[in-house]
């Protein structure tokens, strides 16, 4: 069951602890300001519809606690520990006063994590960038004076014309629907904290894991365990996995061996399961996996490929798949594929995939959501070359945006390069490259070290708005720093000495 705050805690509301006083300028007093607790507790509230039971943790403590740790990178005991020491913590979480009780068990944050899946985050998200975007209007009050430049005219006094459009050769209509804005798109991966994957290493796992099944379905009164030659089949792996440098044949050879104990094993547990035996439901899961990746290794080792459809890489999570990025660093990444837009600095998760896709399918979608979000499509769409596919193009040519890059076929013989607007379209683009650096290095999105997809994909969703809280909260250090900077700049002007508290 759950019980709904009719009222969230403000500063005055927290008991501080006698003889030290909480700074109400403290960041984790300003970023609970700019969070919409009220309306994620309504949410909240409603996953819980049943009146009984033990009372659930409050959504500003579940969001407060996956917030802290994605911010610092803490294990899930650690956030619980830092929680309990910290009392900017536990204002920032909802509680009513500081306490030297640990505020939940840690194994609950995977149920926070569940909780809160990437739709709802999404939802917080908009709600932070709403905030932020007011945050940055603001500033437009005290507007810099700078001298405008004079009407480019004729000699005849007529205004230039509109420039034709150096890719499609065409000057734009005057009933063409208003654009305003850039839209900067890119993909990349998020990759999962598992080992790098190799053939003989996974079937090894899966060998080792039927090994346990037998044992775990084995009852001494049916007579004697079937023999697995576990012993030797570990013999041969730590010899082989010892070897500094491996050719192809002993690699094959392995695999060989490696395929004919795992059948073996794999024929005695359908034999036990037939007489009657049982595995516990985490074991029978994994056995489905097991037996997929005994079709896909059989079918790569008997046809002499590599590659094979939704390929398995990892057997506690199956639905992990390889990227190939094409990056210098890592050619091939694991982990869950993300489209990301980035509009006015602000950072919007469009797309999350565990299966690789061609992000250019994507484009017409996102601009559209761009759309129905600002009731106008954008004057000009960054992204990759392979955006610019004939269909984007066919797209973005009809509406009158802009896709950056170069055209696509043989260029004319009359074409001219615009070099200051490519080199200015280039330049705007690296913003989301330096979207993806940041939430990759400081805000856990280089590494997912949790190990459910549900979970995996809740805490991409935390890495894209803590940037953009921390965005906010930015932006509004910025905006008093400016309204300091023009209340002094006002005094001098009417000759008054600004204080020293400004």
């Amino acid at each position: 069951m759950y019980r709904k705050r009719d009222k969230q805690i403000h500063f005055d509301d927290f008991n501080q602890i006698d003889g030290f006083a909480i700074d109400p300028n403290n960041r984790w007093v300003k970023k609970a300001e700019l969070i919409p607790w009220d309306e994620i507790e309504r949410e909240y509230s409603s996953r819980f519809p049943s009146k009984d039971g033990q009372v659930a943790k409050s959504a500003r403590l579940a969001l407060g606690a996956l917030l802290i740790q994605k911010e610092y990178g803490f294990s899930d005991v650690e956030t619980a520990s830092m929680i309990r020491e910290h009392p900017y913590f536990q204002y920032f979480c909802g509680m009513r006063g500081y306490t030297q009780e640990i505020p939940f068990d840690p194994s609950l944050m995977t149920h926070f994590r569940k909780r809160f899946t990437p739709e709802a985050i999404a939802a917080i998200n908009e709600k932070i960038i709403e905030h932020g975007s007011h945050s940055e209007s603001a500033t437009e009050a005290f507007p810099e004076e700078t001298p405008q430049e004079p009407d480019k005219n004729t000699d005849d006094g007529s205004s230039v014309p509109p420039a034709i459009d150096a890719d499609s050769g065409e000057q734009p209509s005057e009933d063409s629907p208003e654009l305003k804005g850039t839209l900067i798109l890119d993909a990349t991966c998020a990759p999962s904290d598992i080992k790098y994957p190799t053939d003989t290493d996974l079937l090894n796992k899966a060998r080792v894991d039927t090994e346990k099944m037998i044992s775990a379905m084995h009852k001494p009164s049916s007579g004697r365990r079937p023999r697995t030659y576990a012993h030797t089949a570990r013999k041969e792996f730590v010899n082989f996995s010892k070897k500094r440098n491996k050719n192809g044949k002993e690699i094959r050879r392995m695999k060989f061996k490696q395929l004919n104990y795992l059948r073996r094993n794999l024929g005695f547990i359908d034999l036990m399961l037939e007489a009657g035996g049982k595995l516990p439901e985490k074991l029978a899961q994994r056995l489905e996996v097991i037996r997929k990746v005994y079709e896909q290794q059989k079918y790569m080792y008997d046809k002499k490929t590599n590659t094979v459809p939704d390929r398995i890489v990892s057997l506690s999570q199956p639905w992990i798949r390889p990227i190939v990025r094409g990056k210098a660093k890592t050619s091939v990444e694991f982990g869950a594929k993300i489209d990301v837009s980035v509009v006015d600095g602000f950072v919007r998760l469009e797309k999350t995939s565990f299966s690789a896709y061609n992000e250019s399918g994507e484009l017409i979608e996102e601009i559209e959501r761009y759309k129905a979000r600002t009731g106008h499509y954008p004057e000009r769409v960054l992204a990759d070359k392979i955006y610019r596919n004939r269909e984007n193009l066919k797209y973005c040519k009809a509406r009158g945006i802009r896709l950056s890059g170069p055209s696509l076929g043989r260029r004319r013989k009359d074409y001219v390069p615009d070099k200051k607007r490519d080199h200015k379209d280039m330049c705007d683009r690296n913003e989301v490259e330096r979207v993806f650096s940041l939430a990759k290095r400081r805000y856990g999105l280089g590494l997912i070290r949790v190990r459910l997809q549900e979970t995996a994909m809740c805490s991409i969703a935390l890495s894209i708005m803590l940037l953009n809280l921390n965005k906010v909260l930015f932006c509004a250090f910025i905006f008093t720093q400016f309204y300091k900077l023009n209340i002094i700049r006002t005094m001098i002007r009417l000759d008054r000495r600004p204080s020293m508290s400004i």
